[in-house]
Formats: structure tokens, C-alpha cells, sequence
């Protein structure tokens, strides 16, 4: 059965994007083979937002080679919307009820594993209903001191497992946690 994979960074402070939804202190290392985690994904889960913003993104015309090629290989992947919109899209299912089975659904076909790329909102109902197989948390090495938090609003504490722990050369630490 596929995974879903909860991949995102956070602030030290616990944030995943400023108040302002800045997200300009992330850190993409060559060493952190972001690369080999797409590799593993044929599926990719967003909120409405998050999907408006990236889901059909496209690098500028003075975009590296590498960037542009990212990008290519995420649109080839399932994309699944999260909306309470009603919207018709040929490059994305828009899933607009029955959140949990229909997850359960698509967790179900063959194939690789699911990124559950966010927004925040998103993320948080799929950790109040317990959704997520695995949390890969990035944390970088500052501070904002006020944001959107990753973990808002818990209903419960959420008990989870430290299985890896990889550090990389600019000082992101990438814990990898399963419920």
C-alpha cells in the first residue's frame, strides 16, 4: 500500500512559512537528494492554495537547466486536489468530500508513495485524522519568531517514532518520524 509522505520544512522555531508567507529561508543542498524523494513519489497531494500557486508552475526562461527539469518531472506526476471548490482541471482530480476514504482509496492503488505537499491547512487535517505514514521534517537553521505553525491546533499530542535522522552541510537537520 502506498505511503503518505509529509516532506516540508520547518523553521527551529517550528514555522513552515513567515507571516507573510515567506518561505525565502529555505535551503535546498545538493546533499539532501530531494531528487531521490521525487523518485519515490507518483502522486502528490495539495490544498487548493498550494496547488493555484505550484501545481502548474513554471521556472522563467533564465531558469537553470536543473530546475527546469525539477519541475518537469513533478508534473508528471498524480496530482489530487483538496478543495471545497468544484473545479474541473486535466492535469488534477479536485476531491472535494469523503476526505478519508477517498485517501484510503488512492493509498490503496499500486504504484509509489504520496508527497502530501500541503498547505497548511491541508496538513493539519491530515494530522487530526491521522493520515500520515511518514513525517520527513527539514529543520533549518533559523528563527523567525511568529509564522504559521506546523503543528496547530492538535486535538491530541501526536506520539511519534524517530527512524532516521540525516544532517546535511548547511546545517539542515532532517528528522524522519513515523506515527
Amino acid at each position: 500500500m502506498k505511503k503518505i509522505i509529509l516532506d516540508l520544512a520547518t523553521t527551529l522555531d517550528g514555522f513552515i512559512e513567515g507571516s507573510n508567507g515567506e518561505i525565502d529561508w529555505c535551503i535546498m543542498d545538493d546533499d539532501m537528494d530531494f531528487d531521490g524523494f521525487i523518485s519515490g513519489i507518483d502522486t502528490i497531494f495539495y490544498g487548493r492554495v498550494s496547488y493555484d500557486a505550484w501545481g502548474n508552475y513554471q521556472p522563467d526562461e533564465n531558469a537553470a537547466p536543473e530546475e527546469v527539469e525539477f519541475w518537469k518531472t513533478i508534473h508528471t506526476k498524480n496530482k489530487f486536489v483538496f478543495s471545497s471548490q468544484h473545479r474541473e482541471d486535466d492535469k488534477a482530480t479536485f476531491i472535494h468530500s469523503d476526505l478519508i476514504e477517498q485517501v484510503s482509496e488512492i493509498k490503496k492503488q499500486g504504484g509509489k508513495d504520496i508527497w502530501l505537499y500541503g498547505g497548511a491547512s491541508l496538513i493539519k487535517t491530515f494530522i487530526q485524522n491521522n493520515l500520515i505514514d511518514v513525517y520527513r521534517i527539514s529543520v533549518h537553521p533559523v528563527a523567525l519568531g511568529n509564522g504559521k505553525p506546523l503543528f496547530e491546533d492538535l486535538k491530541e499530542r501526536l506520539n511519534l517514532k524517530l527512524v532516521k535522522t540525516n544532517v546535511f552541510k548547511s546545517g539542515v537537520v532532517q528528522l524522519i518520524y513515523q506515527p
